[in-house]
């Protein structure tokens, strides 16, 4: 491909990142124009929650499509390479099974087991992350064939990858700032089985289901994946005592413009161990801590602006954090140029807006 028609191309791609989509109309803008730079056969797009590095949605091509649980299963059940989380704090963020394998693409679990029998061979991976922050992650597939991917495919994903990651945070940036629903909600449970599959639900989390965008819950699949992938987390930890390893939790907006937190824990007894998964509005401190990854400070900025929305004045700031009161002020400024709001008294409301 000329390199002229190359650097079009990708101008484009770059340009749809920054269109003010949503993550699924980003995904449907954004892949098409990809494929064209790097072809590949099937195409797995997740967003994810930047503290836990869960997923919060997913979409996928045939014949990758009802194969989520089983890569969710590999991801956090065994060892193997390129594991998302992975890459998510790797100094490189995209890498190929190919070369993680030297070759031997059958030395990988996950294409053993899963990629092999749907006849896909290589694939490359992409943590999408900008600033310091992964918002999700980028798959592509290619039928079974000698050839995989090349160094140049890497090097339009490594040039890419920031921008899709940067259109993922702004998007959850415009869902954080938006009006309180206004409704009192009751935490909601799902039961599942070793297998996750659903055996109960209370009337709260069935509400909660039918609320939520179908690119987080699918229709026809089982469960939403936010909830596949707490439950895959929580079989990794496996007996780990609760006091030592955090129920892992992964934060999710519906389609009404609520957060929520999702969070998985282990019920013991007969007939058979299982697992809880709890629904509940988002507190104010996991929305906080969002809001503040979502608008890109710094992490100074972040411990700042952390600690005014915790109620500090700025002589506690300046004391816990070991910096001078005109330092803080400094960081506080920054922050309310960069969230656009002018008091803390401001900067409070907004991180509040919208927990309903």
């Amino acid at each position: 491909m000329a390199a002229s028609l190359v650097e079009r191309r990708t101008a484009g791609l770059v340009d749809r990142c920054y269109a003010g989509s949503d993550p699924a109309r980003l995904r449907a803008d954004v892949v098409p124009r990809l494929l064209r730079l790097v072809p590949a056969d099937a195409v797995f797009f997740a967003t994810a929650d930047p503290a836990s590095l869960l997923f919060t949605s997913a979409a996928a091509d045939e014949p990758l499509i009802g194969q989520t649980t089983r890569f969710l299963d590999n991801e956090f059940g065994r060892a193997d390479v390129n594991k998302f989380a992975e890459l998510a704090r790797s100094a490189d963020p995209v890498a190929t099974l190919g070369r993680a394998t030297r070759g031997d693409l059958a030395a990988s679990p996950r294409y053993r087991e899963i990629m092999a029998p749907l006849g896909l061979g290589d694939e490359l991976r992409v943590a999408l992350r900008v600033g310091g922050n992964c918002w999700g992650f980028l798959c592509l597939h290619r039928e079974q064939a000698e050839a995989g991917f090349e160094e140049a495919d890497l090097a339009v994903l490594r040039a890419v990858g920031p921008h899709l990651a940067e259109g993922l945070r702004r998007a959850v940036a415009r869902g954080l700032t938006g009006a309180a629903s206004g409704r009192v909600v009751a935490p909601g449970v799902l039961v599942l089985d070793a297998e996750s599959v659903l055996l109960s639900a209370s009337e709260e989390a069935r509400d909660w289901l039918a609320r939520l965008d179908p690119a987080d819950f699918p229709a026809g699949s089982r469960l939403p994946v936010a909830v596949s992938a707490v439950a895959a987390r929580l079989g990794r930890l496996g007996g780990q005592p609760a006091d030592r390893v955090p129920p892992p939790t992964v934060r999710v907006r519906d389609r009404f413009g609520q957060w929520w937190s999702v969070q998985a824990t282990r019920l013991t007894g007969p007939p058979r161990p299982q697992t809880a998964v709890i629904i509940e509005p988002a507190p104010p401190r996991q929305r906080s801590s969002l809001l503040l990854s979502a608008y890109g400070l710094s992490p100074a900025q972040s411990r700042v602006a952390t600690l005014v929305l915790r109620g500090r004045s700025t002589r506690e700031i300046s004391a816990e954090l070991c910096i001078s009161a005109n330092t803080v002020q400094e960081h506080l400024t920054a922050v309310f140029d960069r969230l656009g709001v002018r008091s803390r008294r401001e900067l409070v409301a907004l991180a509040l807006a919208g927990n309903g």
